[in-house]
């Protein structure tokens, strides 16, 4: 009996039927697993933990392969290693591991990278006994003799944050329960500002003031968020002088101001709210810095004295431009940095204050990503900053602005045999319906050849303005050594080519992401860098309604596809302003309670558009406590998919009864899910017998 047969025996799991009406502008629908939303009822884990079984049963022919990958991905992984220390204030902090622990190891040392170590938290300790643990935000009090942090147990990013003394060692009291995880300190170094989330939907609506050593019965409220479409947080300003409070909506912002020395004061709105008007503030020598889309698509830069500082005080620094899209600025005495989006690339030009004219940093690729990194000192010429591409590891670098020296500082290491010169990338362009030209980045070994017989994986996202760039994955290198080549899709709904990239790609023009995709999917098949009967597609959250759209639309296209955490159940979600973050999803896919929206969002929704038709193989993946996108969306989704389907492909649900949106914890056991991805896709591709000691392909 082969292998196909096998799988074909195994009965799958059936979800009960019980019809539920939902009514919305005159139309009514039946959604017959509704019931699959109340956690708490025991038939509902039931159904899961049988998913779970029956997942084990169709992949046990890959297990030797999933502990095989599993083993190589982890392999690659350092294990003693060690952060860039980084200065601030007087110390230098940084983050060790230790060979086969989990997570980090949280440390400082005084004044001098020479001095004794001192250990501020160990995780690994801290997480004994919990399934899961996330060690969030840690923040350092002015004097740096208290550390506040923030811990969660559970994945569904409720955190409670605790307070070290540093000096002594002693956990303080102060404990603050069901918080988001955001705080920062007041300069007095007695006063912790945090945030809360609602308990019900999540969002985070509330900051609120303690004082040490007091009763957290008596913190006190000091900003609540009432517009449900807004979220808050509050953060201190490099320069240290001001603790500012910002509200965000997807396309509206606020931010109000209180001096850090003087914590029991009022906050004062910097500049009110406008609908459509995006703004964020730094400042630096008496100025608030205002990078504001205010009559600038792209965005341009502002500046104005802090007590003048609304809209009509404000001065251009930087002008608005068409073609370059301003994502963000870095402050330092003697410099400003503006980090830049230019063709999709991520550019960082060095502004002197006073003197020499500006100038670009180059980095001699044509595909790449670079972030800031940790540059807490005003009082520096040095910048330090992340790059990497889909070829190259993470790579931190000091640069130093007045001599225009760059220092490499470290880079990620890869165990092995790792040869980056092994490894080629391309930046490609499809065309979409409408005739755009959508990028694509991709990476293989060299030695590949476009003859229409490798294996491709497609990566995409395409919401919120996020740009997916060209980064580099070492565990993806189990993918590419065995003959796949890997591309990601940079389509509209991101923000690659500017803040336009993003409004072509949402609300009522969300169907250009999901034509996009498929655009370039038949690109790649087309230009034969992928095997019609060898190509896939993947991406998570939004990325995953990317996924289940393209399958509805399109099931022709992939051979198989892999939905992580998706958010596949649209119009139901955004209808129930009681589920957790639906309110501030509004400008983004729209307000279904308007016909006008309800009638568009329900015209892509994987969960309300599948068909008794063919579909590819698929693979899902989900957590019980995921608190962005519900386990039920996916598991109503796989529910619908096995009464309708008329294939025989491999269906299969896995739920991480343990974790959330983020999957599972620790720098190791997070690999498990790529180990069952990847064997997945290689098993599909023929390529599951592919031994590595041999020559590779």
């Amino acid at each position: 009996m082969n292998k196909k047969t096998t799988i074909l025996s195994i009965e799958p799991p059936k979800a009960k039927k019980v019809p539920f009406e939902l009514k919305a502008h005159g139309q009514l629908r039946v959604d017959e697993y509704y019931w699959l939303r109340d956690r708490e009822n025991p038939d509902v884990l039931e159904y899961l933990t049988a998913e779970n079984e029956y997942a084990d049963k169709v992949m046990a022919h890959t297990k030797t392969l999933e502990d095989t990958l599993f083993q190589e991905i982890t392999g690659r992984i350092k294990q003693t290693d060690l952060s860039v220390p980084f200065k601030h204030g007087d110390y230098y902090y940084y983050v060790r591991y230790e060979p086969e622990r989990e997570y980090g190891i949280y440390c400082r040392k005084y004044q001098s990278l020479e001095h004794p170590e001192e250990i501020m938290l160990d995780a690994n300790v801290l997480a004994r006994g919990c399934e899961f643990f996330s060690l969030g935000n840690w923040m350092i009090s002015s004097e740096q003799d208290l550390l506040a942090y923030a811990v969660d147990t559970q994945g569904r990013r409720i955190y409670t944050v605790h307070i070290k003394n540093l000096v002594t060692g002693e956990i303080i009291h102060d404990m603050i329960p069901e918080t988001t995880g955001n705080m920062d300190w007041a300069n007095d170094n007695r006063t912790l500002f945090y945030s809360k989330q609602d308990p019900e939907t999540l969002r985070a609506y509330q900051i609120w003031r303690h004082v040490l050593g007091t009763d957290i019965e008596k913190d006190e409220l000091v900003f609540e968020e009432k517009d449900e479409t807004f979220s808050t947080y509050v953060f201190k300003t490099k320069s240290k002088h001001f603790l500012m409070v910002a509200s965000h909506q997807t396309i509206s912002s606020e931010y109000q101001f209180l001096d850090a020395n003087h914590p029991s004061g009022e906050f004062q709105i910097l500049q009110p709210r406008e609908r459509g008007h995006e703004y964020d503030v730094e400042h630096y020598n008496g100025q608030f810095y205002i990078r504001t889309n205010d009559q600038a698509k792209n965005f341009r830069l502002m500046v104005t004295p802090v007590n003048q500082p609304q809209k009509e005080y404000w001065k251009e620094l930087i002008p608005h431009r068409e073609d370059v899209l301003l994502e963000g600025i870095e402050l330092f005495q003697r410099f400003l940095v503006v980090e830049e989006r230019n063709q999709g690339l991520i550019h960082l030009r060095v502004i002197p204050w006073e003197g020499d004219e500006e100038f670009e940093i180059d980095f001699g690729e044509a595909a790449y990503y670079v972030t800031f990194g940790d540059n807490y000192e005003l009082e520096t010429s040095v910048l330090r900053f992340g790059y990497t591409s889909l070829t190259t590891p993470m790579t931190i670098y000091d640069y130093h602005m007045e001599t225009r020296r760059k220092v490499l500082l470290k880079r990620e290491e890869v165990l092995g045999d790792f040869d980056v010169s092994q490894y080629h990338t391309e930046r490609l362009h499809a065309q979409g319906r409408d005739g755009t030209s959508i990028p694509i980045s991709l990476v293989y070994r060299k030695g590949f050849v476009a003859d229409g017989n490798a294996p491709l994986l497609l990566y995409g996202y395409g919401s919120y303005g996020s740009s997916m760039d060209a980064t580099f994955s070492s565990a993806r290198l189990s993918l590419l050594d065995r003959g796949f080549v890997y591309a990601i899709a940079h389509i509209r709904g991101g923000e690659e080519l500017g803040r336009a990239w993003y409004e072509d790609g949402k609300l009522l023009k969300k169907m250009n992401t999901f034509t996009d995709f498929i655009a370039c999917a038949e690109y790649l098949r087309d230009q034969r860098y992928a095997n019609p009967e060898k190509l896939f597609a993947m991406g998570g959250s939004a990325g995953g309604l990317l996924i289940g759209t393209v399958t509805n639309l399109r099931p022709d296209v992939f051979t198989g596809v892999i939905a992580q955490v998706p958010f596949v159940d649209v119009v139901t979600t955004m209808l129930d302003d009681t589920i957790p973050l639906t309110t501030g999803e509004y400008d983004e896919w729209g307000n279904p309670h308007q016909k006008e929206y309800f009638d568009y969002m329900l015209s892509y929704s994987p969960y309300d558009n599948v068909e008794a038709k063919s579909y590819p193989h698929i693979l899902i993946t989900t957590g019980l406590h995921d608190s962005q996108v519900q386990y039920w969306e996916p598991a109503k989704w796989v529910a619908k998919l096995r009464t309708l389907k008329t294939d025989s492909n491999r269906l299969i649900l896995k739920t991480n009864m343990d974790a959330g949106h983020g999957g599972a914890s620790g720098r190791f056991k997070r690999y498990k899910e790529s180990a069952t991805i990847y064997a997945f896709l290689l098993d599909l591709a023929g390529l599951a017998r592919i031994n590595l000691s041999a020559p590779r392909l």
